[in-house]
């Protein structure tokens, strides 16, 4: 048995799927091909795969779908593949837990640079000490967030984003700048993204009371952690 990372590749055109295949076997991955929504969580389910790249568009459902079913229950990094200028789609697949797209047509360097980041964002932490603000604790290392004893499940960007507020605590870091850390340089102009994310991110450990806000904007600038 390959012990190469395992990638479920989820898209219902077969020349695609070919294309992911050489991508990724040249890269160093193994794929598990999925034509459907249902096909891929059944894959998923009998051997969790390390990383899954997701088509939006499938026969019986979509990539977003898809994304937050997974999310139900795994942590693994999920990429999608977009239309370009499918804005909506797009913010809607990272509301649904996806960690990042790819925009078709896509280069091979590009679709690994973007998998390995994810991959290396997932596993990263180790050795890293935990920071508490308020009634929240952030456990680096085990990549683990707990509000007042209760768990926080978070995706591994949105993870990635929150270590990157909480070790930088009452700094303001500018748009660029928690893009290129968390996503990298080619990301650096993308704020859609990263507004989508911090949404996200404050919806999940931001008391539901309207109480302590956490996370707090300066406008047209960017965003400091307030804990």
């Amino acid at each position: 048995m390959s012990d190469r990372p395992r990638v479920l590749v989820v898209d219902d055109e077969p020349q695609i799927v070919r294309a992911l295949k050489v991508i990724l076997r040249d890269g160093g991955y193994d794929s598990i091909p999925a034509e459907s929504v249902e096909e891929a969580l059944d894959r998923a389910a009998v051997r969790p795969p390390d990383a899954a790249i997701v088509d939006l568009v499938l026969p019986d459902g979509s990539g977003v779908d898809l994304c937050r079913r997974l999310r139900e229950w795994t942590d693994m990094p999920i990429l999608v593949l977009s239309a370009v200028g499918d804005e909506d789609a797009k913010v809607a697949a990272l509301e649904a837990g996806a960690d990042d797209y790819v925009t078709k047509p896509f280069g091979p360097r590009e679709l690994l640079a973007r998998l390995a980041a994810a991959l290396r964002r997932a596993g990263s932490g180790a050795d890293e000490p935990a920071i508490v603000a308020g009634g929240l604790e952030v456990d680096l290392a085990a990549r683990t967030v707990r509000r007042d004893g209760a768990d926080i499940h978070l995706t591994p960007i949105e993870f990635d984003l929150l270590r990157t507020l909480a070790r930088n605590r009452g700094r303001l870091l500018t748009h660029r700048g928690l893009l290129v850390e968390v996503w990298g340089p080619a990301y650096a102009d993308d704020t859609q993204v990263l507004r989508t994310h911090i949404a996200n991110l404050r919806r999940k450990i931001e008391p539901a009371d309207g109480g302590e806000k956490l996370i707090r904007t300066d406008p047209g600038v960017g965003y400091r952690f307030a804990g």
